[in-house]
């Protein structure tokens, strides 16, 4: 049975599971013991989950085969879901579409992400981090990293390169956490979900009539006789939330990880010229976001020696690949001098991630100012809560001393 309105997952999908850092012991089997393997989900539907980097990367690069907006027309049906409420949990989600409407609507957005672009913003992230890490001195020790330090800096840049008020952060962090709830009943993330979109409307209609020298603003100045309201109200919408949950999920655990790796820590403080290779191993070893979009198989077709048939529903676990001992010796281990060696973090092929650029900017900033900043930094025992039915693994709250 799928899931209704009123039901609640209280079984924490497979995918999901994990061990502080590492994937489950039970979800290591299925990779150790199968390439792809049919696992049963609490949602109300059996997946093939896909374990191997390189699999994974043959399904990401592969759109035809494995469609992203045939799995969200599919879920709508199973759900009962109206053709209006399908249409506008399409809208302008370009994670949601394939190719050439996905393309479409990338390429709208790429001279926001652009090199250039993101040297431009170094300057002002570098500000933010200062503040916040200023901030959270005069505060005094302890402090939560995620409310002082991990949350704020992200959100604040996000905020400014779309366009969205900062002082409207509180409200809308809250509904991003219920959002990629998955305990969170239909009924409960579709409320939420049209409570963003009327707050994303409103700022594109304002946008319509004041383009500013954001993001948002320059959308509608050079695309808005292209894109509809609700496609720019859909945009906005998913890079706020992406922009800002993965970055700070990634900025707390990996804090956390680097104190329980002192001399890793060391090593990003200490040497700059390791900052870059250090960023990319944490992405590669944390893997926050636990599975790239769930996709429909389109055509009867072959994957990891297994036949898939078309209707089947595939699901690729990211921390799996990332793990994979034939992408990488000793995989288990964090080394922070490994540098970039083709993980899938940040996904791969078409709905390769945007904002990466970004993201890789503002941790190679935040991470070494923030340990220079207090080199006493230290964890405070127990206090870590890791959160684990998001759809973005990280901490809802961590205490650490100096």
């Amino acid at each position: 049975m799928s899931e209704t309105a009123s039901e609640r997952i209280t079984e924490l999908p497979l995918h999901m599971r994990r061990q502080e850092f590492a994937p489950a012991p039970e979800v290591r089997e299925i990779r150790d013991r199968a390439r792809v393997e049919l696992v049963h989900t609490p949602f109300g539907f059996d997946a093939w989950m896909v374990t191997r980097h390189r699999d994974v990367r043959e399904v990401m690069a592969d759109p035809e085969r494995f469609s992203n907006t045939q799995q969200v027309l599919d879920s709508a049906a199973t759900a009962g879901m109206s053709e209006e409420e399908t249409q506008r949990a399409l809208e302008g989600n370009f994670l949601a579409i394939d190719p050439p409407e996905h393309t479409r609507i990338r390429r709208m957005l790429t001279g926001a992400f652009t090199a250039r672009r993101i040297r431009d913003l170094e300057p002002r992230v570098r500000d933010i981090v200062t503040d916040h890490l200023d901030a959270m001195e005069r505060g005094g020790s302890p402090a939560d990293l995620v409310t002082a330090f991990a949350l704020p800096v992200p959100s604040l840049v996000i905020c400014e390169l779309l366009g969205v008020p900062y002082e409207d952060r509180d409200t809308f962090q809250e509904r991003s956490s219920r959002l990629l709830d998955v305990s969170s009943t239909r009924e409960e993330r579709a409320l939420v979900q049209d409570e963003s979109r009327e707050y994303m409307t409103e700022l594109v209609l304002r946008a319509r009539r004041a383009p500013g020298d954001d993001l948002l603003g320059r959308l509608v100045r050079e695309h808005g006789d292209d894109l509809t309201t609700g496609e720019l109200a859909g945009i906005a919408d998913l890079l706020l939330i992406a922009g800002h949950e993965t970055t700070s999920n990634m900025l707390g655990l990996g804090t956390l990880a680097l104190l329980r790796h002192p001399e890793q820590l060391a090593t990003v403080r200490d040497d700059e010229t390791a900052v870059d290779a250090a960023v990319e191993e944490l992405l590669r070893w944390l893997s926050i976001v636990h599975t790239g979009t769930v996709k429909a198989v389109t055509v009867d077709t072959e994957l990891g020696g297994v036949q898939l048939r078309a209707g089947d529903v595939v699901l690729c676990s990211l921390p799996l690949a990332n793990r994979d001992p034939e992408l990488i010796a000793d995989p288990d281990r964090l080394d922070v001098t490994r540098g970039a060696l083709g993980h899938l973090a940040f996904g791969h092929g078409v709905h390769h991630c945007l904002g990466a650029p970004l993201a890789r900017m503002e941790m190679r900033i935040a991470f070494p100012a923030l340990l220079r900043r207090f080199p006493t930094l230290r964890e405070v025992p127990g206090e870590a809560e890791f959160r684990s039915f998001n759809v973005v693994y990280g901490l809802s709250s961590f205490q650490v001393a100096w």
